[in-house]
């Protein structure tokens, strides 16, 4: 292991924190004009591999068994069966729902880094610390290679945003990509309200949801909550784990001494290919276009990662099931052959109760009829959603000393290249 590799594990945390920068001149990079105009003496320089997993690592990496939430009163003495995975990762996820997934792009390729039904990927010590190498080896598995060339879209309007065409994506960058399933993120919100009573009415457009009236003993059909405000929790919820995981990221290269930043400047759908522009294939997403949607829905890349939604699925009863199988089926987080934290895990993942037929055509009702009366689901937000992005890079720090007062970078990254790649020839 490199020098700078124990770096890491003895940084501070409040240096990181502190430290923290956007920090987007690479090696390779040109700022052609302004008063910050500045062109890189150095060739790009991609992260190698230990590098890159590190930050992946960091950004959405398994950190063994989840907690779970411990009690609800509403269905006491029944174990709270909110959460989508078993297993926890380096950022947080609304009632452990774990909807999202991260993709990466580098010089050599596309990539799926699947860690959101990931088990304990490896055993924890008595200290709660992790073997970090035996961590990193665990993970490498968890990679699928997508496609065999960096992710591909002109740096340019409307794709990239202005201030960011420079620097975006660039040769010997590593660009992480979350993200999330808003139509399984839905369903799980519908299902929490369906177990503590409420259910929905479509407020844009007055009316109530058909056939709710024989689930009256299950949710108040009286007191329902507007459709807008239920899409607009999952979009905000799934939005603050992107957000999160980013931020772990960024965490990471202030201890690596690496560049980069956390940012939302590329067009979703640009990343997601959804634009129809054959410059920007982007991930190649499916998606599907009508004169009533403003924009286009992507539903995600098949056989990859597929919103629980039609076309995916045949139904909203059949993403209903299959939202149930990932919760209490093999592998589940209320399964009771599913290992986990507690010393009598099997008594207390069991004790969850599991959504009977009765609990899911209730919840398929509603997510039926929002796909119905808006053509996809959800209904006014996408199926599929991605926002923030980061990118890890070489710094370049002769822009700093050039342009900046001393400080403008942390001592890791005055020092990355002697403690990380010590054997590699100045360039």
């Amino acid at each position: 292991m490199p020098a700078g590799f124990q770096d890491v594990l003895s940084f501070p945390l409040l240096q990181a924190l502190l430290g923290r920068r956007a920090r987007r001149f690479t090696l390779g990079a040109s700022i052609p004009d302004g008063p910050l105009a500045y062109t890189s003496r150095h060739q790009p320089m991609p992260l190698d591999e230990l590098e890159q997993m590190l930050v992946l690592l960091a950004a959405g990496g398994n950190t063994g068994w989840h907690y779970a939430i411990n009690r609800n009163a509403h269905y006491a003495p029944h174990f709270p069966n909110y959460a989508g995975a078993a297993g926890g990762r380096t950022f947080p996820s609304a009632a452990g729902f774990h909807t999202s997934e991260l993709f990466f792009t580098d010089d050599n390729g596309v990539y799926l880094f699947a860690t959101r039904d990931a088990p304990a990927l490896a055993e924890k010590d008595a200290d709660g610390s992790f073997d970090l190498e035996a961590l990193l080896e665990a993970h490498r598995g968890r990679i699928r290679k997508l496609d065999s060339a960096r992710l591909q879209f002109p740096r340019e309007e409307p794709f990239v945003e202005g201030h960011n065409t420079w620097c975006a994506n660039l040769p010997g960058s590593t660009l992480v990509i979350p993200v999330a399933d808003l139509a399984q993120h839905l369903l799980a919100i519908l299902c929490f309200l369906t177990q503590n009573g409420y259910c929905i009415t479509n407020d844009l457009n007055d009316e109530p949801v058909p056939g709710m009236k024989r689930f009256r003993h299950l949710v108040n059909e009286d007191a329902p909550l507007p459709l807008s405000f239920v899409e607009q929790y999952a979009l905000t919820e799934a939005t603050a784990e992107l957000a999160c995981s980013c931020y772990a990221g960024v965490l990471m290269l202030q201890a690596m001494g690496l560049g980069g930043w956390m940012y939302d400047g590329i067009d979703r759908h640009t990343i997601l290919g959804a634009t129809g522009d054959p410059r920007a294939p982007g991930l190649r997403f499916r998606y599907d276009t009508h004169p009533r949607w403003a924009l286009p829905n992507p539903t995600g890349l098949p056989g990859v990662f597929e919103a629980f939604c039609p076309p995916h699925y045949p139904n909203m009863r059949a993403a209903v099931d299959a939202l149930c199988e990932r919760k209490f089926g093999k592998g589940g987080p209320f399964h009771a052959g599913t290992p986990g934290a507690w010393k009598e895990s099997p008594r207390v993942r069991g004790a969850a109760k599991v959504h009977d037929p009765e609990f899911r055509e209730c919840v398929a009702t509603q997510a039926q009829y929002i796909f119905h009366r808006f053509g996809k689901f959800p209904g006014t937000v996408p199926s599929v959603f991605c926002l923030t992005y980061l990118q890890a890079q070489h710094l370049d720090p002769d822009f700093y000393d050039t342009h900046f007062q001393p400080g403008a970078y942390l001592p890791t990254h005055a020092r990355h290249m002697e403690r990380w790649h010590a054997d590699t020839p100045a360039q």
